[in-house]
């Protein structure tokens, strides 16, 4: 049988939210826009890949002001500008592979420069980071009448985190995310946004933190979303649900965002599961028949 060409992914996640990273040495080509696009969709395939929310490109940064520069692509290889869980697990990939140390690691994104503080990994291949977020807009992107009229007379805000979020205040359990999220988002893929991630936020029970629930850009419903978490933390705040620190617990589990001077601060665990060689490009079905 002759070798099948490969390329090796190291996957994380960060609160259920998964990603593959692809480690790109010193002196070695990253994928252009193309391949990285397509290679996202078919390594992120929950069916006929590894399976993951999005696929980013650790490289060494060509300049002294950053460590290393991040690239993420969805699942459907769309751009991403930045993710809070997938720098943390950018970050924790890293240092599994040697390219920075344990401590504060300077991570330039499509969404500008990101100063990350990140542990060493423990005995479960577990890793606790910081994410200094940067500057939060909130009321930066239109919300036309379009689309508050599918809004059911929600409360909203937009928010920008260096990525774009809608947030809505709504009873979890009363919302169909799989129905609401494309619905919201419909009016925003015609835009060069090219869609936008909506959150749905309510105070948990004990109403000493806020519940949330995601449809992301380019994926659908995941497991949790860490700008999303900054993004609903910063609304939560400007209606009086939550104060300058607090836990937004989503399906994947909780987050901690602290705002201060317009600026966020994500701090969440990221974990290691498996090194993959995945078949790439991968083989047509019916070659050879």
């Amino acid at each position: 049988m002759p070798a099948v060409p490969t390329v090796r992914l190291a996957k994380y996640h960060g609160l259920g939210n998964d990603f593959l990273v692809s480690i790109v040495a010193a002196g070695e080509n990253a994928p252009d826009d193309a391949e990285h696009a397509a290679l996202a969709r078919a390594a992120c395939d929950r069916h006929r890949g590894i399976g993951a929310d999005g696929l980013m490109v650790c490289a060494p940064s060509p300049d002294s002001d950053a460590d290393l520069v991040m690239r993420l692509r969805n699942a459907d290889g769309s751009l991403a500008e930045m993710s809070g869980n997938g720098i943390r697990c950018f970050v924790h990939a890293a240092i599994d592979a040697g390219m920075v140390w344990p401590g504060i690691v300077r991570v330039r994104t499509d969404g500008g420069l990101r100063t990350v503080v990140a542990n060493a990994p423990d005995e479960r291949g577990v890793v606790q980071v910081e994410v200094s977020m940067g500057a939060i807009e909130l009321d930066a992107i239109p919300i036309p009448e379009s689309v508050r009229s599918r809004l059911g007379g929600r409360r909203a805000v937009s928010v920008n985190v260096g990525n774009p979020h809608l947030v809505v205040e709504a009873d979890i359990a009363s919302v169909d995310l799989s129905r609401f999220g494309p619905d919201i988002e419909e009016w925003y893929l015609t835009t060069e946004l090219r869609g936008i991630n909506v959150e749905v936020v309510e105070h948990s029970a004990d109403g000493d933190s806020l519940n949330m629930a995601v449809w992301e850009r380019g994926v659908g419903i995941t497991q949790a979303c860490g700008t999303g978490a900054v993004a609903t933390a910063a609304a939560a705040n400007r209606w009086g649900m939550s104060g300058l620190r607090t836990k937004v617990v989503q399906p994947g589990g909780e987050a901690t965002v602290v705002l201060s001077g317009g600026e966020a601060t994500l701090i969440g665990p990221s974990q290691f599961v498996c090194v993959a060689e995945f078949a790439w490009p991968p083989p047509q079905l019916g070659e050879g028949a």
